[in-house]
């Protein structure tokens, strides 16, 4: 399959920048099962169209300001995505997966207000750095004092303060994302009450969201 075949025109000025309040306005395309016709509702109509007994899975990942902006000792600036824990470092502090923006190399010393963090492991094929942390810095602490919110490529913005709370879904609870499930992301408390009123079930799962999600399909 070429995966051209996919390819379609979406004009810039259709890519909202700002979500769209209150959040279950957002619009919703259902198609009928049965003669696969569409019609076009909102995410706030979902109570109507589920039924008693109709299971709502639901990923209760949180975002977390995984976008640390730092220096280097030269001066340089550098952006830092933490991605993921992976292990301990050399120095007994944490060590996590990141990508980096900005020229870097094993043994690169980033600032990170006031924090000095080391680039261990660059590997070149997956993009990926390992950062050293030292010993009693913890990386999602540092991420809530001073990092910035991943949004998504076509949001063509700075992120802001209420980024924190509106690039959320209302029930996130796990830290440890760096993008949302975005479709969750139009669901509001008194939303999910009146479907918890009309019958349908909740399960929750735990799906960590990585930058794959970001990048683009470089396969033909």
């Amino acid at each position: 399959m070429d995966t051209a075949e996919f390819d379609y025109p979406l004009p810039a000025e259709l890519i909202a920048q700002h979500a769209i309040e209150p959040r279950d306005a957002a619009r919703l395309l259902v198609a009928a099962r049965d003669h696969g016709a569409a019609v076009h509702r909102t995410v706030a109509d979902l109570d109507q169209l589920l039924h008693p007994g109709d299971l709502l899975v639901l990923n209760r990942t949180q975002v977390i300001p995984a976008r640390l902006l730092g220096r280097k000792v030269s001066g340089g600036a550098v952006e830092v995505l933490l991605i993921h824990r992976d292990g301990t470092g050399n120095d007994g502090g944490e060590r996590w997966r990141c990508l980096v923006r900005g020229g870097v190399r094993p043994g690169t010393v980033i600032q990170l207000d006031g924090i000095s963090a080391t680039i261990a492991v660059c590997d070149d094929e997956q993009g990926d750095r390992l950062i050293d942390f030292p010993a009693g810095c913890a990386a999602l602490a540092l991420a809530e004092r001073i990092g910035h919110i991943p949004l998504p490529p076509y949001i063509r913005r700075a992120d802001e303060p209420i980024d924190r709370t509106r690039y959320q879904t209302v029930f996130a609870d796990r830290p440890g994302s760096v993008a949302a499930p975005t479709a969750s992301l139009h669901l509001t408390q008194a939303l999910l009450d009146r479907l918890a009123a009309r019958g349908v079930q909740r399960s929750l799962v735990e799906l960590a969201i990585g930058p794959g999600t970001f990048k683009p399909v470089t396969s033909a």
